[in-house]
């Protein structure tokens, strides 16, 4: 190693040890160790421009062990990114750009959001789908147009998430050669000494899954860690993994130990580790001119790098205009002009699943959508979720079907990663109930406002016989809870149109459908505006007359069972006015006059829906009433179990007849007053 090169890394070091330092909070021990590993990626590998964050044929970089957030800032500083040394000192402070754990969006140069262990090492999987698949669709001989790296680094908390087993077990099957991990190999987890609770071959492991493996003895040998990583580039058949033995808080006096892992070095602490390693111990954010003239050098590389690919698609423009508008469009996140026109309109004369619909659906625009890539875990003849002419990316590149098998975590994450690399909009697909398994992947697209999709089927208990473990019942107030996820749970065939169609237009975040295995009736697109209905996320698909008695809500399947009820009620000579709810989420939205027109203060209110209640008492007041379930399903045939659990359009009759009745008798004790 140089002067010149010991120097520049020392400089990454201290910045990081000095923002953890003055926010007395954060992570040292990996960026001490991981240092060299960083300064190697950004200063000599990666191809990328650090004043066009956006440039689409960049490398890739992901910190999966997030907390190690101090050493990307002060990489991205360094390397000349929109990351000043003020918003260094503001580490882990409110507002800055440089928060606890690297956040998309927040910070210029992070591409995706980390600090969940494992998740950013499956994003990065799907980054590299990302890049294989758009190379597969756009390069032409001699137009390399998506030739690009995905790097990362990752740490052993990664390594023994359940999630990272999946990613890599996805990744080798698929064979990403252009995947790249340096495996932060130090022996230490937060709780001690990795003897205590990870104790496998991780090489082996890794062998296992069809990853190219190496090991290199020791992380400050830049000579041993090029010579790994210039091997692992030219292995284009399989991903790659890096075993890096590095030493945890390297040149501080608790170095190899847990305690330097998740806080502050203690003053006297920071002093001695400056002396250990030849740093001015009176200086704080100090980068020598040397290495600042060093590091900023990747800054005319850079910039020479993306002149020469606008040079190369420039010609690439004039040899295909279509392919490369395509690749214009889809890149800047903007779908085909007049794409909805492709959407197809349901009739009335036959029953349809919501899961067939959506198949339907997804097959009519699927030429339209060209960036629409994904698939289920290992239940796509159940999901119904398979572009039919889209062809199997396992065997070809340009094929947009992913068989995800059962891996209904790192199938979302891989998802959110496809997103995130840009040009692409990625589905993953399972049975509603299995979205527990996915929550903190779709929680992570919502904090990332990436656009993924996730798509749920078998939505309710009327999935029958199955029984509870398979019968969702929490799960739809669990996925409303999350901020930014848009819920889409459509009543009929043309509902689900007009989900996807919204899922697709809104790309500032995800959204998720929860559609019935069950074969539904299809409303009416004639009589009522269905599209204009779900982008409210609530409308009235019964009127009940000018002057309504009662006023049921429902979603899904159970707003034809509030139609039937309606009817029932009618026979006695109440009317009722029934609201389709579609999304809770687009209703909020709206303004307080439309949500006021959909839930009138003087109707009593019922709403049902074959989940937890807890949610609809916002919207039916503490007089109205909720049919739902305050307990788990039933393995019987679907129509028996939700007879028997209270949604039946008796049942729905006799509450709502309740609520009426009750009202007509507080309106006359207040005349009698």
């Amino acid at each position: 190693m140089s002067e010149l090169d010991q120097l520049s890394i020392n400089a990454l070091r201290f910045l990081a040890v000095d923002a953890v330092d003055k926010a007395k909070s954060g992570h040292p021990g990996a960026p001490l160790g991981d240092a060299p590993m960083a300064y190697l990626l950004f200063h000599k590998y990666m191809r990328h421009n650090p004043k066009n964050s956006h440039w689409s044929n960049r490398d890739r970089f992901v910190l999966s062990n997030g907390h190690a957030s101090a050493l990307l800032y002060g990489a991205l500083h360094l390397s000349g990114y929109d990351v000043t040394i003020e918003d260094l000192q503001q580490f882990r402070q409110w507002e800055s750009k440089t928060p606890g754990h690297p956040e998309r969006g927040d910070t210029d140069g992070v591409e995706v959001t980390t600090g969940p262990l494992g998740q950013g090492f499956a994003m990065a999987v799907g980054l590299a789908i990302a890049e294989k698949h758009l190379a597969g669709v756009y390069n032409q001989p001699g137009f390399d147009i998506v030739d690009h790296y995905t790097y990362g680094i990752c740490g052993d908390g990664d390594l023994m998430e359940g999630i990272s087993h999946e990613a890599a077990s996805l990744a080798g099957t698929l064979g990403l050669g252009k995947l790249i991990f340096l495996y932060d190999d130090n022996l230490i987890s937060l709780d001690g000494p990795t003897e205590l609770s990870f104790t496998e071959d991780v090489e082996k492991r890794f062998e296992a899954y069809h990853w190219h493996v190496q090991k290199v003895a020791d992380g400050n040998d830049l000579n041993a860690l090029s010579a790994a990583i210039e091997a692992a580039k030219a292995v284009r058949d399989k991903p790659s993994l890096i075993a890096v033995r590095t030493v945890i808080g390297y040149g501080s006096p608790i170095a190899g130990t847990n305690k330097v892992h998740g806080e502050a070095l203690k003053p006297e602490e920071a002093a001695e580790t400056k002396k250990n390693l030849g740093w001015p111990a009176d200086k704080f954010f100090y980068v020598p001119e040397e290495a600042q003239k060093n590091w900023s050098t990747i800054v005319d590389r850079g910039a020479k790098f993306e002149e020469e690919w606008k040079k190369l698609f420039a010609e690439y423009r004039k040899s295909f205009p279509e392919l490369a508008a395509e690749f214009e469009r889809t890149q800047a996140g903007k779908l085909k002009a007049g794409w909805e026109k492709s959407l197809p309109v349901f009739p009335t004369s036959k029953a349809v699943a919501t899961r067939n619909a959506g198949n339907a659906i997804m097959n009519a625009f699927a030429k339209e959508v060209p960036e629409l890539i994904g698939g289920a875990a290992d239940l796509t003849a159940s999901t119904k979720t398979i572009l039919k002419d889209g062809g199997n990316f396992h065997l070809d590149p340009k094929g947009r079907n992913i068989w995800f098998g059962v891996r209904e975590f790192g199938m979302c994450a891989a998802v959110n990663g496809i997103t995130a690399h840009g040009g692409l909009i990625g589905y993953g697909s399972t049975f509603f109930t299995f979205s527990d398994y996915c929550k903190s992947a779709i929680r992570m697209a919502a904090i990332m406002h990436t656009q993924s999709l996730f798509i749920f089927t078998h939505d309710s208990i009327a999935l029958g016989e199955d029984g509870p473990t398979h019968q969702p019942v929490e799960h739809l107030l669990m996925l409303r809870a999350i901020p930014h996820l848009t819920d889409f749970r459509p009543a009929d065939a043309n509902e689900t149109a007009a989900a996807w169609r919204l899922a697709l237009e809104r790309n500032h975040g995800p959204s998720f459908m929860a559609l019935s295995r069950q074969d539904l009736p299809v409303l009416d697109a004639e009589k009522l505006s269905i599209y204009e209905g779900v982008k409210h996320g609530a409308y009235i698909v019964e009127k009940g007359g000018d002057s309504p008695d009662v006023l049921i809500v429902g979603t899904g399947a159970e707003v034809w069972t509030a139609l039937k009820g309606a009817e029932e009620l009618a026979k006695e000579g109440i009317r009722a006015r029934v609201i389709s709810m579609p999304s809770t989420n687009l209703f909020e939205e709206q303004s307080a006059e439309y949500k006021a027109s959909i839930f009138p203060d003087h109707l009593p209110k019922l709403a049902i829906e074959a989940a937890v209640p807890y949610g609809w008492w916002k919207y039916v007041g503490r007089h109205g009433d909720v049919i739902g379930l305050e307990r788990f399903g039933a393995s019987a045939p679907g129509p028996v179990v939700l007879e028997k659990l209270g949604f039946s359009a008796a049942n729905v009759a006799a509450r709502a007849k309740a609520l009426v009745e009750h009202a007509r008798k507080s309106e006359a004790a207040l005349a009698g007053k």
